[in-house]
């Protein structure tokens, strides 16, 4: 049994009071982390072990959060596919993949060679943290990573990646395929550089029906997480914007399910029952609220978890830019006092 509460709750165990992480918790809203992002540039950040792993421990330093995640991208493991990536600020793609060609020119990459960064980050951060807190890996779920390779970047219709769906199904088996076990090779690589637990991020996994989630997207993920060496390492699973579908994210197999804000807690634990522990669910933007608003919707919360165990909490998608650091900090604080057994 682990001594850490994060991962005894992942594996739905009783612990002294509810673990509190926050998703992109290493980033812009803290001014120690903007102090060294001055001084590089996004991917230079993620390349450089020593700093990824400075602003690695930062939140955990000044949040006193229950878990710390690794500070990399999602798409960290598709550049040495073939694909010259740029942040402009977000993520774009100088030539994105459209045709069979261009996914037959796609290479799996030799993960200690094409990204050692990444995982000699891993083992400074096992060293650093050790007996403190845990360390959470994390990849893109395959269909994420697909949009990103296909729009070249964030988009509002995805239409590029939805047309290989409907019109180039063979080519859009091919390129799922290709990346799931690219993202299969990756997170393994993380387990076994030190990582003690896993989060996948699907975070466009809700833009498509249920149904066609459950034919173009649940297959892949599926297959990822069942080609983890996940012995003693949880799981988590979060799709954004799968309220309607909690159903089928649990059919993927995760240890995990992560919850956006879309759906009252309470709801997502009575539709996904017993097996799996929740990660979730404050709204990111509740955090511009004043103390008093953001003790009220953790206790909320909190209450509609109503003591079940296997629940983490955190926000239903990443802390943004521009919160005050000191909200964060008090939602964290919020979290431990009214969650602490006895």
């Amino acid at each position: 049994m682990s001594d850490y509460r994060f991962l005894k709750a992942c594996w739905g165990e009783p612990v002294d009071r509810t673990p509190v992480w926050l998703m992109r918790q290493a980033g812009r809203y803290l001014p120690q982390y903007m102090a060294v992002r001055s001084k590089v540039s996004f991917l230079e950040l993620c390349k450089t072990p020593e700093l990824a792993a400075e602003v690695t421990i930062q939140p955990i330093d000044y949040l006193g959060a229950d878990a710390a995640i690794l500070f990399s991208d999602i798409l960290t493991p598709v550049e040495p596919m073939g694909l010259k990536l740029d942040f402009a600020p977000g993520p774009v793609f100088e030539s994105p993949v459209r045709t069979q060609a261009d996914i037959d020119a796609l290479r799996i990459p030799v993960m200690e060679e094409d990204v050692p960064y990444v995982l000699e980050t891993i083992r400074i951060l096992r060293r650093e943290f050790e007996g403190r807190v845990p360390l959470i890996g994390f990849g893109g779920a395959p269909f994420t990573l697909a949009c990103y390779m296909v729009e070249g970047k964030g988009s509002k219709d995805f239409a590029q990646i939805k047309r290989m769906m409907y019109s180039a199904p063979e080519s859009y088996a091919s390129l799922m395929e290709k990346i799931t076990e690219m993202d299969r090779q990756y997170l393994n690589a993380q387990i076994a550089a030190g990582a003690q637990a896993i989060q996948i991020f699907d975070t466009w996994g809700g833009i498509v029906s249920p149904g066609d989630y459950e034919k173009y997207i649940l297959p892949y993920t599926t297959k990822l997480i069942e080609g983890l060496n996940r012995t003693g390492v949880p799981i988590i699973h979060f799709v954004k914007g799968a309220g309607t579908m909690l159903d089928l994210v649990k059919r993927a197999g995760s240890d995990v399910v992560g919850l956006d804000w879309h759906i009252g807690l309470g709801k997502a634990r009575n539709l996904l029952g017993t097996e799996v522990a929740v990660q979730g669910n404050l709204d990111p933007t509740i955090l511009y609220a004043p103390p008093e608003h953001i003790e009220r919707e953790v206790k909320r919360i909190l209450d509609e978890n109503d003591g079940r165990p296997g629940h983490i909490f955190n926000l239903g998608h990443g802390i943004l830019p521009t919160v005050p650091p000191e909200h964060a900090k008090f939602m964290v604080e919020c979290v431990q006092r009214l969650s602490a057994k006895g």
